[in-house]
């Protein structure tokens, strides 16, 4: 069976992030799915993204944990209600805060491969941990903590 990955799912209004916006040409547009009790998610560096020779930057690595934890966090809820992914209303949550842990270098000649689950779920936040893999290597550990955020929030800014 496919699956379509959770950014694909969301409304228009949500779809331009840097991280996971579909609609954002110049972004990184991850891609997230269920795995079992798990989302997964693999990017594939560009050289654009370097930090020192062939490893990818801290930031970059920092923006994919925290969309794909945020993507999580907003699927999880979704599942629990056992509603479809992306209906109406649409559950928003946004980055509230990452404790991350880089380990070893993440390579951009290899795809990176996030794995995330949800450790925590409030009826305002959602706490997840992620584990960063570059190749066979776990690279980088992190925690995130999810706000839910009234719908409009993104209108009325």
């Amino acid at each position: 069976m496919h699956q379509q990955a959770f950014q694909d799912l969301w409304p228009e209004m949500y779809s331009h992030c840097f991280g996971c916006g579909r609609n954002n040409k110049q972004g990184l547009q991850i891609k997230s799915f269920w795995d079992k009790d798990e989302t997964i998610c693999t990017w594939t560096p560009r050289k654009i993204y370097e930090a020192g020779v062939g490893i990818l930057c801290g930031g970059i690595v920092s923006t994919l944990i925290d969309c794909h934890c945020v993507n999580t966090a907003i699927a999880a809820l979704y599942k629990a209600e056992n509603r479809e992914i992306g209906s109406k209303p649409f559950i928003p949550y946004m980055g509230g805060s990452i404790n991350m842990k880089l380990m070893k270098p993440i390579f951009i000649n290899k795809p990176v491969v996030l794995k995330a689950k949800i450790k925590e779920m409030e009826a305002r936040k959602a706490i997840i941990t992620c584990t960063v893999f570059s190749g066979n290597s776990e690279c980088a550990k992190a925690e995130v903590i999810a706000i839910k955020a009234p719908e409009l929030t993104w209108i009325n800014l």
